[in-house]
């Protein structure tokens, strides 16, 4: 089967789907219509795609081949990120550029995910190690809160709520986690679909948490009391990774297997969905939504990997390179200035992203 048709048939694929499902992917099946019928290019190749004015600095890391996996914003502004082969958290200070790593005290941890409370304390998750750590910026103290499950070795991708809750993945445990940050107290929940790999999760608008299931064309959503998990089925072979929130409350995520940018609507489970400029193959992955409702997203399938924008209101996207290539961009995190903070993984570094708009 030629390459477009074998991306083309699961866009026609209905059976078992919900109503609403069917009703979002008819953008796709409509635009891949005219591609078909009108031969107006590819239905991932969208002409109309700006070049993006930002300007990307990024910072090496004094540690080689350290792995920086994931950024997180700090209450000052500061870019914390995990160093995940180099058993580190490291913290670069945007204004002098000066980079300080704190050591982990358990061999091997594999730092992956994290994020820093109002305090300024620093929450990661040890991926290789089973625990949940909290550093202490100021004394470089680590402890940890160990998952005590034999299926929860790998702690994913952590974030708080407004109530100060943790709550985390575990991608091949199948599992939810929630950490309560003043007792301590561990609690872990099995998702419905076997191999789902829960792996980006966000809290939403009404303060449940949303999560991708990777292995899976799910969303998932957890009741912040009781833990139940209601599951969103997607569109078929979508595979989301990554997911923020929207400034309406909606979510969009990174449709990694099939190249898309995809767009949740909790209120009736409707989606739709847009090709990413890079085509189907382009692996779209760190995602982040900045105070304007922009939502931008980075392509690691395509080299140099790119950084996108999407404007929700006028449908339209912007690209520009990253200058280093990126190496994968796994994650991103948006400041309340608009810029993005990113750990390009491959090659060895952090950056920032600025708009140009915001001159002047």
């Amino acid at each position: 089967m030629p390459a477009l048709l074998r991306w083309v048939y699961p866009c026609f694929n209905l059976k078992g789907m919900t109503r609403s499902a069917r009703i979002g992917k008819l953008p796709v099946v409509l635009s891949l219509f005219e591609t078909l019928l009108f031969g107006t290019g590819v239905a991932w190749a969208d002409k109309s795609v700006e070049p993006l004015a930002v300007d990307i600095k990024e910072y090496a890391l004094p540690t080689p081949n350290a792995l920086p996996h994931d950024p997180a914003l700090g209450p000052d502004n500061s870019l914390w990120f995990t160093e995940q082969r180099a058993n580190k958290i490291g913290r670069l200070d945007p204004t002098t550029g000066r980079i300080r790593e704190f050591p982990l005290r358990t061999p091997d941890s594999g730092p992956h995910g994290l994020v820093v409370d109002k305090q300024g304390n620093v929450w990661f998750t040890a991926n290789s190690r089973g625990y949940i750590g909290k550093l202490n910026p100021e004394s470089g103290e680590v402890t940890e809160y160990p998952l005590k499950d034999e299926r929860a070795k790998d702690p994913h991708t952590p974030i708080f709520d407004a109530k100060g809750t943790l709550w985390f993945t575990v991608q091949e445990g199948n599992l939810i986690g929630r950490l309560d940050s003043k007792s301590g107290e561990v609690r872990l929940k099995e998702v419905p679909t076997p191999k789902a790999r829960p792996y980006g999760i966000v809290v939403g608008k009404d303060g449940a948490p949303y999560f991708c299931e990777f292995g899976t064309n799910k969303l998932g959503r957890v009741d912040p009391v009781t833990l139940e998990i209601r599951e969103y089925a997607l569109l078929s072979g979508a595979r989301p990774r990554r997911i923020a929130l929207a400034l309406d409350g909606t979510l969009f995520y990174s449709d990694y297997a099939r190249g898309m940018l995809g767009h949740f609507f909790p209120q009736d489970g409707r989606v739709e969905e847009w090709a990413s400029p890079g085509g189907p193959t382009s692996k779209p992955y760190g995602i982040a939504v900045t105070p304007d409702g922009q939502v931008w997203y980075s392509e690691s399938g395509v080299s140099p990997n790119t950084l996108v924008r999407f404007n929700p209101l006028t449908q339209r996207f912007a690209e520009a390179s990253i200058p280093s290539g990126g190496g994968v961009v796994r994650n991103m995190a948006s400041t309340s200035q608009g810029r993005l903070y990113l750990a390009c993984s491959g090659v060895n570094g952090v950056a920032i992203a600025t708009p140009r708009q915001e001159r002047g």
